[in-house]
């Protein structure tokens, strides 16, 4: 995917069908487990996975620190792409898209879009570090079997 400057990406092949990815975003359950950077977990307090539907939680930070999110998803096409746009600051949008490798595997591309390049700029550091991390959990999630 080519590098926007208003943008972090991050692309990871996982041994997942693209539907078990999926359901890893579309069950409330499954993604409250593995969201967020190592340490953190989450507290959902609405979670409407439907396009304009909202998903209002609480990050939990390993130092006891609070973060509340909210987000709208914008679109939904199962098993193929997610996008959400994330409405407090910093306001992005996180376009999930999955694809087929036809070995068993998919590809999943994160493109977490800044409103500005200085935007992505100054969040780049944090966000790189962080959604490997976040695709990490991902990852541990489904090699654990855990799923519903």
């Amino acid at each position: 995917m080519p590098e926007q400057s208003n943008a972090v990406y991050t692309e990871r092949v996982f041994c997942a069908s693209p539907r078990a990815l999926f359901t890893a975003f579309e069950q409330a359950d499954q993604l409250a487990r593995w969201w967020g950077p190592s340490g953190f977990s989450n507290t959902f307090e609405r979670f409407e996975f439907k396009p304009g539907g909202r998903w209002v939680f609480v990050m939990h930070g390993p130092d006891g620190s609070d973060y509340p999110n909210e987000n709208i998803f914008r679109e939904i096409e199962p098993d193929r792409r997610i996008v959400i746009e994330h409405i407090l600051k910093p306001w992005f949008t996180l376009t999930v898209t999955l694809a087929a490798q036809g070995d068993g595997t998919t590809r999943l591309d994160w493109l977490q879009a800044f409103e500005s390049p200085q935007a992505a700029a100054s969040m780049r550091p944090l966000c790189e570090t962080a959604n490997e991390q976040v695709l990490d959990r991902l990852q541990a999630l489904l090699a654990s079997g855990e799923r519903r």
